[in-house]
């Protein structure tokens, strides 16, 4: 039996704590693959192309700009077809996030393959281990829709999209918690407020409502 001594050891520790490079990507699956970085003002579109190797590109629309997506979606489609001589469907990911699912329904409405990413899902190496609210990068979406579209297992975990009517029904829930917690912050602010000024109980404030 051998034994590690100190240096073997930290040596062992430092490359396992190293990030790995990406691995090679295959896109043998015959389509175009593009993530979605949604925000306030822009969409930054991240796609990777048949007959493009291994670079991706990026690409900016308005925020809702709903028609220039579909045009750069064709723009992307255009290139492909020239450089291979087929045509090919696109393929979209977006994090679930504040903009619900909204522009998945749209794409899904057009034909396009689309979809919605629990971003937790989605594996970091130690060293980029990231804040809740930080958003994946889109090369790392396409890497994991490609991934996901392999097969692999435990790649990340797809969102199943609610319908119209289940939305609604969730946002009817959700609105009333909301309501009734801001009634109880409100209930007790005013308790807080009276007992300033001596009044310790709820009924006195409204004997003395009804007295004035």
């Amino acid at each position: 039996m051998r034994l590690l001594t100190p240096n073997s050891v930290e040596a062992t520790m430092l490359a396992a704590d190293q990030p790995h490079a990406p691995a090679a990507i295959r896109i043998d699956l015959g389509a175009i693959f593009v993530s979605m970085e949604l925000s306030k003002s822009t969409w930054l579109l991240t796609s990777l192309s048949p007959g493009a190797g291994e670079r991706m590109s990026k690409h900016t629309v308005g925020a809702g700009d709903i028609a220039g997506l579909f045009d750069r979606f064709g723009q992307l489609r255009a290139k492909a077809k020239r450089r291979t001589g087929q045509d090919f469907g696109v393929i979209v990911i977006q994090e679930a996030g504040l903009d619900g699912f909204w522009i998945h329904r749209v794409l899904e409405r057009e034909g396009i393959e689309s979809h919605v990413v629990d971003p937790a899902s989605i594996a970091t190496s130690r060293r980029r281990r990231r804040a809740k609210t930080d958003k994946i990068d889109g090369e790392a979406l396409v890497r994991a829709l490609l991934a996901y579209k392999r097969g692999e297992p435990r790649v990340c975990a797809m969102v199943r999209p609610p319908s119209v009517e289940e939305e609604d029904r969730r946002r009817v829930c959700r609105e009333r918690k909301v309501l009734i917690n801001e009634r109880t912050c409100h209930v007790n602010r005013i308790k807080g407020l009276l007992f300033t000024q001596g009044i310790t109980a709820m009924n006195r404030c409204a004997a003395i409502g009804a007295n004035d």
